[in-house]
C-alpha cells in the first residue's frame, strides 16, 4: 500500500466514522481519534463485506457499500462507547 492509499484509507475513515456517528441517537462520549479508527476498520471490512457480497464493483457510486460501511461504524462506535463507559 502506497502513502496515498493509507492518506486516502484516514480521510474516508474520518468521514465513515462521522457518518457513523450521526446514524447513532444521543452524544457519544468518544474522542476523535477513537472515530477515526473505528471509521477506518468500518471501511476496510465493509469494503471486504461488500465484495463478498459481489456488490464492491458497481458503475458509480456503490451505495451499497456505503451503507454496508456506515452501519459498521455505527456498530463499532456504539461499541467502544459502552467499552469505555465501563471505565
Amino acid at each position: 500500500m502506497e502513502i496515498s492509499g493509507i492518506f486516502a484509507a484516514i480521510v474516508i475513515g474520518i468521514v465513515i466514522g462521522v457518518l457513523g456517528r450521526l446514524v447513532l441517537p444521543g452524544r457519544q462520549h468518544i474522542g476523535v481519534l477513537w472515530t477515526i479508527l473505528v471509521g477506518v476498520v468500518a471501511a476496510l471490512i465493509g469494503t471486504a463485506v461488500a465484495g463478498a457480497l459481489g456488490v464492491a464493483d458497481t458503475g458509480g457510486v456503490d451505495w451499497i457499500e456505503l451503507a454496508v460501511q456506515i452501519l459498521l461504524a455505527a456498530v463499532g462506535v456504539a461499541g467502544v462507547e459502552r467499552l469505555k463507559g465501563r471505565r
